[in-house]
């Protein structure tokens, strides 16, 4: 599902950045560019890092 409209980013794109260690919604968005244009995702971007594991995953 599309997390970020304005940059075409997934929710599996968000996670798998947050898996690698992005942990917050800057972090993710210089990975990713979600957030980067109007904003209106970083709530959900916000929730998702909260219930994502971060580290490296094996």
């Amino acid at each position: 599902m599309y997390v970020c409209l304005c940059a075409g980013v997934t929710s599996q794109q968000v996670i798998d950045a947050v898996e690698d260690g992005a942990s917050s919604t800057k972090l993710v968005g210089e990975r990713t560019g979600a957030g980067t244009v109007c904003g209106r995702c970083k709530n959900n971007i916000r929730a998702l890092i909260a219930r994502t594991p971060a580290g490296p995953r094996y």
